[in-house]
């Protein structure tokens, strides 16, 4: 079975440069060789067949949501103009970068302006349910993904997150400090119905139960009681999903309206039915568009010296196996 490197390309990339001290310059070409490194550990680690390389566009998301990822608006605001200098060269790096691999390789590219990574990675696997999926990413939603085809892996952590429990580059468990046991994420599909209940600060989503209990007691209903009644839609589920509460401003929720919305922005397979099309036709198109190059090598060796990634460029030859390897 072939296996699909999918690579959520700005968390990659933006993470490494997090990870990076020095100068400017230093940080940028560690960043690029963090970046390319770890695309060819995991085809090497997963016998990668080919790369899948997963750009962000404006969300669809904030037309439907106002509040959505406005926090991270307000941080790019408060940046000081050293700050966002240096994010400026930093993104400029990245769309050079990016540039490379789309014109100059054989990977397959993928961005929309109204769509996000999550859900061209999302969109990819369901379209390739015969093929084994590697997504590569430090994002934590990518977990209600997670399948017998499907696992990721953390490049931060250097994990290989799976349904079978998380382990490290070498292939061993990881283990919990607290249990002293294999370090498991638990089920994929509870921890998209916690996420829906609880929100997502890190996008902005607020929660459709502030103060939910995972467990429940005598007198109050967990997360936990209703998703395992989620199927029958029973008096526990009714009981959860009906209650009201009253936010700062005076406002009334029902926790079953807030979820559904919640549930509509955080579940990567339930997208509305016209992004669900418009996620196809750009992998489609894409893939159609996508003709074959040549000379990769040479091309890679050019952009190495560009960017003056000296360490990366010897091992040019392997990074020409991995990058002149088109779909199938």
């Amino acid at each position: 079975m072939m296996t699909h490197i999918l690579i959520d390309t700005a968390n990659m990339f933006f993470r490494a440069r997090h990870v990076v001290k020095g100068d400017l310059d230093t940080k940028v070409g560690m960043s690029m060789h963090i970046f390319l490194n770890s695309i060819k550990k995991c085809v090497n680690d997963f016998e990668g067949t080919h790369v899948v390389l997963c750009l962000e566009g404006r969300s669809w998301r904030k037309d439907v949501y106002e509040p959505y990822k406005k926090n991270r608006k307000a941080v790019r605001d408060a940046l000081t103009p050293k700050e966002a200098e240096e994010d400026k060269i930093f993104w400029e790096a990245f769309d050079a970068l990016n540039t490379f691999l789309k014109d100059r390789t054989n990977c397959t590219v993928l961005q929309n302006p109204t769509l996000e990574a999550d859900d061209l990675i999302a969109g990819w696997i369901k379209l390739h349910p015969d093929y084994k999926h590697v997504i590569v990413s430090s994002d934590s939603d990518f977990y209600q993904l997670l399948d017998e085809n499907v696992t990721q892996y953390n490049g931060i952590s250097n994990q290989h997150i799976t349904t079978k429990g998380i382990f490290d580059d070498k292939g061993n468990p990881v283990i919990d400090k607290k249990t002293g046991l294999h370090k498991m994420i638990g089920d994929p599909d509870y921890l998209l119905f916690e996420k829906c209940v609880r929100g997502d600060t890190s996008d902005n989503i607020f929660s459709a139960y502030p103060g939910a209990r995972t467990k429940g007691t005598k007198n109050k209903i967990g997360i936990q009681d209703a998703y395992h009644d989620m199927g029958n839609k029973g008096f526990t589920w009714n009981n959860f999903m009906l209650q009201r509460w009253t936010d700062h401003n005076g406002e009334e929720h029902q926790v079953i309206t807030d979820y559904e919305r919640n549930k509509g922005l955080i579940d990567l397979r339930g997208q509305p039915e016209d992004i669900k099309e418009t996620i196809n036709d750009t992998i489609v198109e894409a893939l159609k568009n996508n003709e074959f190059k040549t000379q990769v090598g040479i091309h890679f060796m050019k952009f190495c010296g560009k960017w003056d990634l000296q360490r990366v460029s010897e091992n040019a030859s392997e990074f020409g196996k991995i990058f002149n390897a088109s779909y199938n």
